[in-house]
C-alpha cells in the first residue's frame, strides 16, 4: 500500500521519476512533425492536380475553338478561290484558258507554302503544355530543398 504525501517536493520527484521511466517524449513530436509534413505534401500534390486539370480543360477548349475556327476560315478561303479561280478561267476560256489555269495553280500553291509556313512558325514558338503546372511544381521543389 503506498502512502501519499502532500510535500511538493515528493511529489515532483515521483513525477519526474515516472516520466524518466516512461521514456523521452520527442517520439511524440516526431510523428506530429511528420504528419503535418504529410498533411502539407497532400495539400501541395491537390492544389498541383487542381492547376494541372484547370490547364488541361484550358487547352482543350481553345485546342476545340482554333480547330473549329481553322476549318471554318479554310473551308470558306477555299470556295472563294475555287469561285475566283473559275471566274478566272471563265474570262480567260476564249483565248488563254492554260495560261489561266496555270496561273490558278500557282496562286493555289504558293497560298498552301504559305500556309504551311506560317503552320510550321506557329508549332515553333508555341509554349510547352503545362507550362505553368511546371514551373509552380520547380518552385515548390526549390522551396523543400531550401528547407531541407
Amino acid at each position: 500500500m503506498a502512502v501519499e504525501t502532500h510535500d511538493p517536493h515528493i511529489n515532483a520527484r515521483t513525477a519526474h521519476a515516472r516520466s524518466t521511466a516512461e521514456g523521452p517524449r520527442p517520439v511524440h513530436g516526431l510523428f506530429q512533425s511528420l504528419n503535418n509534413f504529410l498533411a502539407t505534401f497532400v495539400a501541395i500534390v491537390h492544389t498541383r492536380l487542381e492547376l494541372l486539370t484547370t490547364e488541361l480543360q484550358e487547352e482543350v477548349r481553345q485546342v476545340g475553338a482554333i480547330l473549329l475556327w481553322a476549318f471554318v476560315a479554310a473551308f470558306a478561303a477555299m470556295m472563294g478561290l475555287f469561285l475566283i479561280a473559275l471566274a478566272v478561267i471563265f474570262v480567260f476560256w476564249d483565248t488563254h484558258r492554260l495560261a489561266a489555269s496555270v496561273a490558278m495553280v500557282g496562286m493555289f500553291l504558293a497560298v498552301a507554302v504559305v500556309a504551311g509556313l506560317i503552320l510550321r512558325h506557329k508549332l515553333v514558338t508555341k509554349p510547352p503544355l503545362l507550362d505553368d503546372t511546371l514551373a509552380e511544381l520547380a518552385r515548390d521543389r526549390d522551396q523543400l530543398k531550401a528547407r531541407l
